[in-house]
């Protein structure tokens, strides 16, 4: 790459572009992490100057800090926001706008995977949104006419020259381009930001000095977004226990983000370093012994001697944890006949280039980031950022191969949910509302049922919180459907395991009553019968019956006293004083979401109960100890009625 070709400059960079691309941008950039938010702002802002110009982005997941709600929330948020993110934090400027409805008509917006949630109001942002599989985003975007490619790179000086590493996204970059090449295409122009923090991922994840046209390195880079790690509930760790036991020792591990997977994480290596609690644990959510039943003939229930391998189109910190955990162990070569050799137990364990975690991307805590650059330094085999194709796609060249090395493999990904038929909601509402996007979850569903020996599981809480009260989300039907019926396999609630795969009609009706909560559970067999999918004989058994939530937190509850089930499993980014607000602020957010709810929360604000001894800090770190105008009484008051419950 010559000299000029080089900027430090962002705008600079930026004015270069649009006078080398002309008025019409058309840009991919990567999923999350590898989005470079400052050149974009640029670009952005260049559109908003020069309406005469037009932009297109292609991308998914922009990242943006959470916006707080006025009132409590504010007070809450704010200051951790500021302290966990730091005050450089660059938000993509579009993203914001996209949330308002505030995107001028020069700029398009095109997702296929958007934060959970955060873009259900946002009528563009619903309008533009592409629903694709995550294989297939490469192949959909050739025919969009891409002329520009940004993505944040990792950027070393070598005797040899000087080398770039797509890091966090060689995800979808690397299958673009290649397809771009296959169609005949002109490709297009290729921007690398450098980003000094960003782990220096070697492998399939390194790319040649003359693979990008232009190279930005600005003198100041704000921070990489890290995730906040969040709490885990009673229920979470319920969800976790019974998973924990379908894992097979020497299989595949992939596994999502968010409360339900650090839950399964903890309980995986609760299962290898303490297995007597794991056991006494498991024993006390299920007695009557079908969670142990279906450990035993496809998982296990004793610690892993050879250990797992991990093969998921996400790296987070779960990943990082079951490594120093002494779980992820189980290496594999991309060579069919070492891969053999290991699978038959032959392979000398001297033979070099074997890895045991392979990833399309990655994205999670400051901690992981920095495990991630260590481990890439002192075992640059041990973790390959590779291509989404070869994570999520099973067909192929890699076909044999990739089978051998994910071989026992156990899929974990969570819903919304789940109907008695089988069928899983995991990305939209039946109005056509968004919430995330498909992903990569059918790609991971259609591959465990081609494996040999894999299997499907999704994770999915038996209730929510609803305008009406709680909500069961086990549904008869529902208007929306993410993975169909006919791909039914293994659902797992905080009541227990469901083996739907195989199974006829009413047999996957009876198994996912089973995991129901009892609150809802004769209303759904009554549906069933109506529709003469169930018999109209058929009795609930009394075991179910105690499928509620009290009765799960009685199960557990001697081993949270214990410390074994820590609210903060892998630390936590909170005080301790903010620790003992967010129970709090929670069942006030949810006690205002019906009527139920508020009349529950004015008894409680009106006979608010003593005050505790933490109170007063509580209260000072909300910014509540002098509250003088009559609204920030009524926060005090509500607050304290929250904490005093």
């Amino acid at each position: 790459m010559l000299p000029e070709q080089r900027f430090t400059d962002v705008d600079a960079c930026a004015q270069l572009i649009v006078e080398r691309l002309g008025a019409d941008l058309r840009i991919a950039a990567p999923l999350g992490l590898g989005k470079p938010h400052a050149l974009l702002n640029a670009l952005y802002a260049l559109m908003q100057a020069d309406t005469w110009r037009s932009m297109t982005l292609y991308t998914a997941l922009s990242l943006t800090r959470p916006q707080a709600q006025p009132g409590l929330e504010a007070r809450f948020l704010d200051p951790f926001l500021e302290r966990h993110f730091g005050v450089d934090c660059l938000d993509p400027q579009y993203a914001l706008d996209q949330q308002h409805g505030k995107l001028p008509p020069n700029v398009a917006v095109h997702e296929f995977y958007m934060q959970s949630g955060a873009l259900l109001n946002a009528g563009g942002a619903q309008r533009n949104y592409i629903s694709q599989n995550y294989t297939h985003v490469a192949r959909d975007l050739v025919v969009q006419d891409i002329n520009l490619l940004v993505q944040l790179v990792a950027r070393h000086e070598t005797p040899g020259g000087v080398r770039y590493s797509l890091s966090c996204n060689p995800d979808l970059t690397l299958d673009f381009l290649d397809r771009v090449k296959a169609a005949g295409k002109p490709r297009p122009l290729c921007v690398a930001v450098v980003h000094p923090a960003l782990p220096y991922m070697g492998g399939n994840a390194e790319v040649p000095h003359d693979f990008f046209d232009l190279e930005l390195a600005p003198v100041v880079s704000p921070p990489l977004f890290a995730m906040p790690r969040l709490p885990v509930d009673t229920v979470e760790y319920a969800l976790g226990m019974h998973a924990s036991a379908l894992v097979k020792d020497g299989g595949c591990l992939e596994i999502g983000i968010g409360a339900l997977s650090d839950a399964l994480v903890k309980c995986l290596l609760l299962r290898q370093q303490d297995n007597v609690t794991w056991r006494q644990t498991l024993l006390a959510l299920d007695p009557g012994g079908a969670t142990h039943a279906l450990g035993a003939r496809m998982g296990g229930l004793t610690p892993f001697k050879t250990g797992l391998y991990g093969a998921s189109e996400m790296v987070m910190d779960g990943f990082m944890h079951l490594v120093k955990g002494g779980v992820l162990k189980r290496r594999s070569w991309d060579n069919l006949a070492l891969e053999r050799a290991a699978a038959a137990g032959r392979l000398p364990e001297e033979v070099p280039g074997g890895h045991y975690l392979r990833g399309g991307f990655f994205l999670g805590s400051r901690e992981l980031y920095d495990w991630l650059e260590v481990t890439a330094g002192t075992d640059p085999d041990a973790i390959d950022m590779t291509r989404i194709s070869n994570i999520n796609h099973l067909y192929g060249d890699h076909q044999a191969l990739a089978t051998l090395q994910r071989r026992g493999a156990r899929f974990f990904n969570t819903c919304m949910m789940a109907t008695l038929l089988g069928a899983v909601v995991s990305d939209a509402l039946e109005d056509g509302h968004v919430v995330s996007g498909v992903g990569g979850q059918y790609n991971f569903v259609a591959m465990a049922h081609e494996l040999p020996d894999g299997r499907s599981i999704l994770l999915l809480r038996a209730t929510r919180s609803g305008r009406h009260g709680v909500e069961t989300n086990i549904r008869w039907n529902y208007g929306h459907t993410t993975i169909p019926r006919h791909l039914r396999d293994i659902i797992v609630t905080e009541y227990g395991v469901a083996d739907l795969r195989g199974k006829s009609d009413s047999e996957c009706i009876e198994a996912m009553l089973a995991i129901s909560d009892a609150r809802f559970v004769d209303a759904l067999a009554a549906e069933a019968k109506s529709h003469g999918k169930l018999a109209a004989d058929f009795k609930i058994p009394e075991a179910w019956r105690r499928h509620r939530p009290e009765v799960l937190h009685e199960a557990l509850a001697r081993q949270v006293r214990k410390g074994v089930l820590p609210r903060f499993p892998f630390g936590s980014d909170f005080t301790e004083v903010e620790q003992r607000l967010l129970p709090a602020l929670a069942w006030l957010k949810s006690s205002s979401a019906n009527w139920r709810g508020r009349w529950h929360l004015l008894k409680a604000v009106l006979r608010p109960g003593e005050a505790g001894a933490e109170e007063a800090a509580a209260l000072e770190r909300m910014g509540l100890t002098d509250a003088r105008s009559l609204g920030d009484r009524l926060q005090r008051r509500l607050l304290q009625a929250a904490l005093r419950r």
